[in-house]
C-alpha cells in the first residue's frame, strides 16, 4: 500500500488513536506493514466473535494448507502471549504472514528435479546412440516425442524451485482499520458478475452469487456489486430485483448470527447447522422464517420466465396489436423494457439491443442504521443489526449487428468503465455468476495483499477455484488441485499466480495501464534479480512509495501530485475513450487516492446516463480498450493473456488460499461439457502463443521462470501431437512386427528406473506440500490422457487452421444446466452421453490398445511368440494406457458406467473376441507352427527377432 496523499497523514494518525490510543505510527510509513514482529497465526473470527480473538490469537486460522509441511519465514520471540498482551501483539504483527517449505521437504525436491534431468539427459543420449535400422521413421519420430516430453516437463517443473504460502491476518486488519464506532477505513471495493444466457447459466445460482456478495463481511458502504447482462433479457433484471428484496431480510439474517456460508441454497442445504452465535432459541426462530422466505423467493425466481411471458401477453393484447407487429416486453411498472423482448424484433433481440444501467439498490449511508425491532409485521429482531444494504447495479452493456463484442472481455471492460463513473473503487474482484462468496471474510483476506508494504506493486490476488457439485470419485478432474494448490501456490514464490478468470482482486489502475512504481522481478527466490531490472519513472497519483529505513516525520500536506508525459493519464487521453467524464476519474481511482478519498461519486441521473454512454457498442472503436486496456482482446482465454500484460510490465499478483474456501462455484460435470470447456482453454492458450503476446518475446521485466510458466501454459496442447504417437504405435507393433527400441542394455534400464523413480518420488513431495491427496494426482494424470486425446489435438487442429486460413474460431457458452434429474440423483447429468466429434480419437486409442493386446496374447497362444515374458512390457504399457483412459470409457457408456465392472467385461470381451479370430483366420497369421513352411518359418524367426529388440528380453 502506497502512503497516503491528500489528507492521508491525517487519516493515520486517526487510525492511531482509534487503535491503540496514539501508538506511535511505524517508520515505513504504511499504516499496515511488514517491517516490525513478524509472522503469527492469522484469524478470520467475524465481528460478533472478535472478543473470542482477543483472548486467543489462534482461534479461526485462515489459509494454512498442511502445518507439517510449512514453516514461517520469520519466528518473532513472542508467540506464546498472554491474553492481556494479544491486542498489543496485533499492533506489531504484519497484515500477512509468509510461509516457505520446511527444508527437509524442499531441498529433496530441488535436488531430484536436477538428479531426473540428468538422468533424462542420459537416456534421450542413449536412445539417440542406439538406431533402429529397421524402423528409423519410428525411431525418429520416438526420439522427438520424448525430447517434447522432457521439454514440457522442465517447463512445468522448473517454476515450482520455491513455493511459498501467504496466510493472511484479520485481526491485525481489523485492528488497523475499522473503527470502535462501527465504521471503517477500508478502501472500496467493487464486485463484477458476468452472465451471458439465463438459461445456460440458472438465474437461481446468479441471484445466490449476488446475495452472497451484499451479506459478505465488508464494510456496506464500501462495496458494491455490478452485475454483467450480455443476454440484455428481463428475466435477469427481475430476478435480480427480486434477489434485492430477500436481501433485506436475508443480509441482517447472516450479520446477525454470523451464518456461513452466506449463499442462501447452499447454507439451507447444509445438513447440520453449527451455531457460534449466543442466541440458540431465537436462532432456530428466526432460520425457520428465513428458510420459508427462501423458499417463497426460489418459487417467484422460477415463475419468472411464465410470468413475464403472460405479463407480455396481457399488455400487447390490450394494445390491441395486430399480427406482424413488434409485440414488446413489459417491465412490472408498466414501461417497456429496452433490452432483448421475448418475441425479438429489431433493436430488441440477442446481440442487439440498448444499453442499459439500472440501480437496485442505492448507495447506503455512512453511518450505522440499525433495524426494527420483533413486530407482528417483522417478526425478526434486527435491533441490534445494521440492515444497510451495499448498492447494487444491473448493466447490460448496448449490442448492434457488425460490432465484435469480444464476449466476456468486453463485457468486463464495460463493467470497468461503468463503475469507474458510478463508484470508481480502487480494487475490483470479478466472479462469475455460479461462484459465491463461501467465506464472509474472502474479501478482506483478499485485501490483506494490496494493504501491506511493497503490495503497491501488486496488480491482482489470484484464489483457487473450488467447486460443489462434483460427484465424489470427481471422474474428470473437475476440482484441478494439482495446478491451484501446486503450480499457483508455487508462482506464488516467483512474480505471482497467473489470472484464471474468476475468484481474482485486481487494483483498478492496472486496467488503465499504469506501470508499478518500482520493478523487483526477483521475487523471494531471486531478490538481487531485480536490481538487474530496476528503472525510475515519474511519479503517478496514488503510487508513491517510502523509502526503506526513512525516520517518521510529521505529517505533512500532501504534494500535487506530479505529471507524465500525458498529464496524469499513463496513455494520451484518446486512448480511454471520447467521455471526459470517465477519463476524469481515472487519477482517482488509486489507493490512497490524491483527491478526496471520502468522496464517492452520486449515482444520479446524469451519472448513470453517463455509465450508459461508456457502454455503448461504439464506444471502444479507436481506443485502447482490449490491447492497451482492460481485459485483453484476440483469445478466448482473455484471462490468461490480461495477467501476462500486467507481469511484463512488472507488476506481480498473489495467491490466496483460504479455509474455509473463499469462492465455490459449479463445475460441468457431464463429459461432454468437460471437454468443450478444455477445448476452450486449450484453443485459447495456443492463441497467445500465435499473437503478439508470446511469452518467448515478453519484456526484461518478465521473471525468467515466470516466463517458463507462461511458455508452459501456451504450448501445453502441443503434447496430444506426441502422445497420441505414444498410445497408439507400441500396441500396434504387435501386429506389424516393427518395433521402436534396439536391444535394450542394462544402463538403460537403469536410465529408465532413475527417470520413473524420481518422478513418483517428486509427485509424493508435491503432494505432501501442496496438500493435495494421491488419489487426486492420479485423477489429474488419467483426466490429462482423455484431454491429450481429445480436446488438445483438436484445440492444435483449430488454431493451424485459423493462422493458415485467418478464420476465426466461435465457441459455445458451457452449460451450467444438468441434463439429469437432479431429484433421483445429484449426479445424474454424468451418466448422460452426448456425442461429439471430440470422442473419437479417445476410443480408436482404446480399440487399439485393445486389439494389440489381443493379438500378442495370441502369438503366445499359437507358438509364434515362445515366451509369454517377451511381451510382458508391452502388453504392461498397453493397460497402462487403457487404465488412463478408464474415466473416459465410463463416461461413454453412461448409466451402463455406473457399474465399474461392466468396463472391464466389454474390455475383456473385446480382448478375445479379438485373440479367438486373430487364432482362427489362417491368412492373418500365416500356417501353425507343426505345418509351417520354411519361409514362414524364416518370417517368424524374423519378427522373435524384433520384438527381442524392443523389449530388450534374450
Amino acid at each position: 500500500m502506497a502512503p497516503a496523499v491528500g489528507g492521508g497523514g491525517r487519516r493515520n494518525n486517526e487510525a492511531a488513536e482509534n487503535n491503540g490510543g496514539g501508538r506511535a505510527g511505524c517508520v515505513c510509513g504504511f499504516p499496515v506493514c511488514a517491517c516490525a514482529g513478524a509472522a503469527a497465526v492469522a484469524s478470520a473470527a467475524s465481528s460478533a466473535d472478535m472478543d473470542i480473538v482477543a483472548a486467543s490469537a489462534t482461534a479461526g486460522q485462515i489459509g494454512a494448507v498442511n502445518d507439517e509441511s510449512w514453516v514461517a519465514v520469520d519466528l518473532s520471540d513472542g508467540d506464546d502471549l498472554p491474553a492481556a498482551d494479544v491486542q498489543g501483539a496485533l499492533d506489531d504483527r504484519p497484515v500477512f504472514r509468509t510461509e516457505k517449505i520446511k527444508g527437509v521437504l524442499l531441498h529433496p525436491y530441488r535436488v531430484l528435479i536436477f538428479v531426473r534431468l540428468i538422468a533424462f539427459t542420459l537416456f534421450v543420449i542413449w536412445r539417440i546412440e542406439h538406431k533402429n535400422p529397421d524402423a528409423m521413421w519410428l525411431w525418429v519420430t520416438s526420439i522427438a516425442g520424448e525430447f517434447w516430453f522432457g521439454f514440457s516437463w522442465l517447463l512445468d517443473q522448473l517454476p515450482k524451485l520455491n513455493p511459498i504460502n501467504r496466510v493472511p491476518d484479520l485481526a491485525v486488519l481489523r485492528r488497523r482499520f475499522d473503527h470502535a464506532d462501527g465504521t471503517s477505513s477500508l478502501p472500496g471495493l467493487d464486485v463484477f458478475v458476468t452472465t451471458a444466457d439465463p438459461i445456460k447459466e440458472p438465474i437461481l445460482s446468479t441471484a445466490n452469487s449476488i446475495l452472497s456478495i451484499l451479506a459478505a463481511d465488508y464494510p456496506v458502504e464500501r462495496n458494491t456489486c455490478y452485475l454483467s447482462d450480455d443476454s440484455g433479457m428481463l428475466l435477469t433484471y427481475e430476478a435480480m430485483a427480486e434477489a434485492a428484496k430477500f436481501a433485506t431480510l436475508w443480509v441482517p439474517f447472516c450479520r446477525k448470527h454470523a451464518i456461513e456460508p452466506r449463499g442462501p441454497e447452499s447454507y439451507f442445504e447444509l445438513k447440520s447447522h453449527p451455531y457460534m452465535g449466543r442466541a440458540q432459541e431465537e436462532f432456530v426462530n428466526d432460520r425457520r422464517r428465513v428458510r420459508k422466505e427462501y423458499d417463497e423467493f426460489k418459487a417467484r425466481i422460477n415463475a419468472l420466465d411464465h410470468d413475464i411471458k403472460q405479463r407480455a401477453d396481457s399488455y400487447n393484447d390490450a394494445a390491441g396489436l395486430s399480427d406482424g407487429e413488434p409485440r414488446p416486453t413489459w417491465m412490472a411498472d408498466g414501461s417497456q423494457w429496452e433490452g432483448t423482448w421475448v418475441d425479438p424484433s429489431e433493436n430488441h433481440r440477442k446481440g442487439d439491443h440498448a444499453g442499459i444501467v439500472l440501480v437496485l439498490l442505492n448507495q447506503p449511508s455512512r453511518t450505522r442504521q440499525l433495524g426494527p425491532p420483533a413486530s407482528a409485521e417483522n417478526p425478526l429482531d434486527f435491533s441490534g443489526v445494521d440492515v444497510r444494504l451495499p448498492m447494487l447495479v444491473y448493466v447490460s452493456r448496448e449490442k448492434r449487428p457488425g460490432h465484435n463484442h469480444q464476449k466476456k472481455a468486453g463485457a468486463m471492460n464495460a463493467l470497468t468503465r461503468a463503475s469507474g463513473v458510478l463508484s470508481n473503487s480502487p480494487f475490483i474482484l470479478n466472479l462469475d455468476c455460479d461462484h459465491y462468496i463461501n467465506n464472509s471474510q474472502a474479501l478482506r483476506a483478499g485485501i490483506c495483499f494490496m494493504l501491506g508494504r511493497d503490495s503497491d506493486t501488486v496488480a491482482f490476488v489470484q484464489f483457487p477455484q473450488r467447486f460443489e457439485g462434483v460427484d465424489p470419485t470427481d471422474l474428470y478432474a473437475n476440482h484441478n488441485r494439482i495446478f491451484f494448490d501446486g503450480t499457483l501456490r508455487a508462482l506464488d514464490g516467483l512474480q505471482g499466480p497467473i489470472y484464471v478468470g474468476t475468484g481474482c482482486l485486481f487494483r483498478r489502475i492496472t486496467l488503465y495501464g499504469f506501470e508499478p512504481p518500482r520493478i523487483n522481478v526477483g521475487g523471494p527466490c531471486f531478490p538481487r534479480l531485480g536490481g538487474l531490472f530496476a528503472k525510475s519513472k515519474y511519479q503517478k497519483p496514488g503510487l508513491e512509495m517510502t523509502k526503506p529505513g526513512a525516520m517518521p516525520v510529521a505529517p505533512a500536506p500532501a504534494p500535487a501530485p506530479a505529471k507524465g508525459k500525458h498529464g496524469f493519464l499513463p496513455l494520451p487521453k484518446k486512448a480511454y475513450g471520447k467521455s471526459d467524464a470517465f477519463a476524469d476519474t481515472i487519477p482517482r481511482a488509486s489507493h490512497p487516492s490524491p483527491y478526496a478519498a471520502e468522496a464517492a461519486v452520486a449515482a444520479d441521473e446524469a451519472a448513470i446516463a453517463e455509465a450508459v454512454l461508456v457502454t455503448a457498442a461504439a464506444y471502444e472503436k479507436k481506443t485502447g480498450w482490449g490491447s492497451d486496456l482492460g481485459w485483453v482482446y484476440g483469445t478466448v482465454t482473455e484471462d490468461v493473456v490480461t495477467g501476462y500484460r500486467m507481469h511484463i510490465k512488472g507488476w506481480r499478483s498473489r495467491y490466496c488460499s483460504i479455509y474455509p474456501h473463499a469462492f465455490i462455484g459449479t463445475a460441468p460435470i457431464n463429459l461432454t461439457e468437460r471437454l468443450f470447456q478444455v477445448l476452450r482453454w486449450s484453443t485459447g492458450s495456443l492463441e497467445i502463443f500465435f499473437s503478439r503476446n508470446n511469452p518467448l518475446f515478453g519484456s526484461t521485466f518478465l521473471h525468467p521462470l515466470q516466463r517458463v510458466a507462461y511458455i508452459n501454459i501456451t504450448t501445453y496442447p502441443f503434447t496430444a501431437l506426441f502422445l497420441i504417437f505414444y498410445t497408439t504405435v507400441p500396441a500396434l507393433s504387435f501386429v506389424t512386427g516393427h518395433f521402436i527400441v534396439q536391444r535394450p542394455t542394462t544402463m538403460f534400464y537403469v536410465y529408465l528406473a532413475i527417470v520413473l523413480g524420481t518422478l513418483l518420488i517428486l509427485a509424493v513431495l508435491e503432494v505432501k506440500w501442496a496438500g493435495v491427496t494421491v488419489f487426486e494426482w492420479f485423477r489429474n494424470g488419467q483426466f490429462w490422457m482423455t484431454a491429450s486425446c481429445s480436446a488438445y489435438l483438436a484445440a492444435v487442429l483449430q488454431v493451424v487452421c485459423k493462422v493458415v486460413f485467418r478464420r476465426d474460431i466461435s465457441f459455445k457458452l458451457t452449460s451450467k444446466l444438468p441434463a439429469g434429474d437432479e431429484k433421483k440423483d445429484p449426479y445424474a447429468d454424468l451418466y448422460v452421453v452426448r456425442w461429439t466429434w471430440l470422442m473419437i480419437t479417445p476410443i480408436i486409442i482404446i480399440l487399439v490398445n485393445i486389439i494389440g493386446s489381443a493379438v500378442a496374447f495370441a502369438k503366445v497362444l499359437d507358438g509364434e511368440w515362445t515366451h509369454w515374458l517377451k511381451v510382458a512390457g508391452g502388453v504392461f504399457f498397453n493397460f497402462w494406457v487403457l487404465f488412463h483412459l478408464y474415466p473416459f470409457a465410463k463416461g461413454i457408456l453412461g448409466k451402463h458406467g455406473k457399474t465399474p465392472v461392466v468396463v472391464l467385461v466389454w474390455w475383456a470381451f473385446t480382448f478375445v473376441i479379438t485373440a479367438v479370430l486373430y487364432i482362427n483366420i489362417p491368412h492373418i497369421h500365416g500356417p501353425g507352427r507343426n505345418g509351417a513352411s520354411p519361409s514362414s518359418h524364416g518370417h517368424h524367426a524374423h519378427s522373435t527377432k524384433k520384438l527381442d529388440v524392443f523389449y530388450g528380453w534374450p
